[in-house]
């Protein structure tokens, strides 16, 4: 009993004796977080090459590239392997084109074997006035096949602004070190989307999307569509009033509607008006901006064969591509950087340039 009682005795005193750690106040003196933000810190610029007579030119260094940033060369990256893809299908899926449908049913198949490759993966949309996900990301062609197959017509509206800005989302959530790609197939005019032409062409050029568009023919869509009870708007490009402030003439036309097919310096000033938000600018035909603005190509087609035909040949086009990637060197130079890339004697096509906001 009595060791008992002196075991207590020390115990208590042990506990007693023990003080409760002071916790040291927070320093003040520390400087608070500074958060950043920047728009771009990698750029990804795939490239063509062709020799003379428009072909395709394979086998070449990276030491045979070079890249100029506003200008400026760059310290590039040029992967000369294929990388995998990584494909949104976005497909307009509304009652005006429920007669084309048929055709866009049987090309399913041709995906995987001519677009994605052995290491490719895709998903599949549909929009009318909804976006509907048909197909997650997925690499089993039965899937993507079924998905397209399967696909319905739905309301008259043609929200396709929305869709592609969705099509970015997916792809966004990609790891980098594939090529992101959308595929739409679909008409070149937006009727009702929520999302403006700037915001989803910012998306692509922060993303590194690629936009390749199989268009639908305006004029078999308006004939095997039902009757649409709104307002169709039949004039041509150069009918329609010009903003405020800027004459009617063809080359004014021709870049705020995207007629006569442009090119890469007669599209940059729209482009940029574009980034610049300015309040007057509109675009009669966004497909136009968003393909030129991410370095793809604009297909067509009217009849089934037409369709496999552009399917294969933007197959050709990825699998031919050169991988170009590099950190500005100039990221303090905010807003609309062009590009330009040169390999000896050969002509090249990318990216005309990119939006690059400075740090906050």
């Amino acid at each position: 009993m009595s060791r008992l009682i002196v075991f207590a005795f020390l115990l208590c005193g042990t506990v007693a004796g023990q003080t409760p750690p002071v916790q040291a106040p927070p320093d003040q003196t520390a400087p608070p977080t500074t958060t950043f933000k920047a728009t771009t810190e990698f750029v990804q610029a795939p490239v063509l090459v062709f020799d003379k007579d428009g072909n395709y030119v394979d086998g070449l260094q990276p030491h045979q590239f070079h890249l100029f940033d506003n200008g400026k060369e760059q310290n590039i990256q040029v992967d000369v392997t294929y990388q995998p893809i990584s494909m949104v299908i976005c497909i307009q899926g509304n009652a005006k084109v429920e007669g084309l449908l048929p055709q866009i049913r049987k090309i399913g198949g041709l995906m995987s074997p001519l677009l994605l490759g052995d290491m490719g993966e895709a998903a599949v949309i549909a929009f009318d006035s909804r976006i509907r996900t048909l197909q997650e990301f997925t690499n089993d062609s039965e899937k993507i096949t079924r998905a397209v197959k399967d696909l319905k017509s739905g309301s008259m509206s043609s929200h396709m602004v929305d869709g592609i800005s969705a099509s970015v989302a997916m792809l966004r959530r990609r790891p980098t070190n594939r090529r992101r790609i959308i595929l739409y197939i679909g008409e070149t005019r937006d009727y009702g989307s929520e999302t403006r032409v700037r915001e989803a062409l910012m998306e692509m050029q922060y993303a590194n999307v690629m936009f390749y568009p199989v268009d639908m023919s305006r004029m078999l869509t308006t004939l095997s569509a039902k009757p649409d009870p709104g307002r169709q708007d039949n004039l041509p490009p150069a009918m329609h009033p010009m903003p405020m402030g800027v004459p009617a003439t063809p080359t004014s036309v021709a870049q705020a509607y995207g007629g006569g097919g442009g090119g890469r310096a007669e599209f940059i000033p729209l482009m940029v008006e574009i980034f610049r938000d300015v309040k007057n600018i509109f675009v009669d035909n966004p497909i136009e901006a968003f393909t030129k603005g991410t370095g793809g190509t604009e297909y067509s087609f009217y009849k089934q064969r037409g369709l496999e035909e552009a399917i294969q040949k933007i197959g050709t086009e990825l699998h031919s591509q050169y991988f170009v990637s590099y950190t500005p060197n100039n990221k303090d130079e905010g807003g609309f950087h062009t590009l330009a890339v040169t390999v000896g004697p050969y002509k090249t096509q990318t990216r005309p340039g990119y939006w690059l906001g400075t740090k906050q």
